[in-house]
């Protein structure tokens, strides 16, 4: 289960935001994650709240206003592969149409936890 955190500054459109999970969302899919299993969660920030360098570490161009931090919470396992694979389908959702957001304006970071760390509902944990 991808546990997804988008993190922007505001001011930032309801449909941008769906946009940009949908894409992340259609790319975990692609991996193999089940189409239902849709977790996600927006920090929209004061841009005074959400401070990041415009170029690090090399970028090409500098990151503006439309700079949006992603982080997927899922189990461990994935290999780098899959991890490629993930940011290469959500860039090139990002980068085309309705969005068509500057590549350099995507960070995106993978942490993972045991599959013992997650119980779904009720108490429950499905993997242990």
């Amino acid at each position: 289960m991808p546990l997804v955190t988008l993190t922007v500054a505001k001011p930032k459109s309801a449909e941008f935001k769906s946009g940009v999970l949908a894409a992340v969302h259609q790319a975990l899919v692609a991996s193999g994650v089940p189409q239902t299993d849709r977790f996600q969660r927006v920090f929209e920030l004061e841009p005074e709240n959400f401070r990041y360098d415009a170029s690090y570490p090399d970028l090409t161009s500098a990151r503006d206003e439309n700079f949006v931090l992603i982080e997927v919470l899922f189990s461990e396992g994935r290999n780098v592969k899959v991890k490629k694979k993930i940011v290469a389908d959500t860039l090139a959702a990002l980068t085309t149409a309705p969005l068509s957001l500057n590549a350099e304006n995507v960070m995106i970071a993978f942490k993972e936890t045991r599959w013992e760390n997650w119980s779904f509902g009720g108490g429950r944990f499905l993997h242990v």
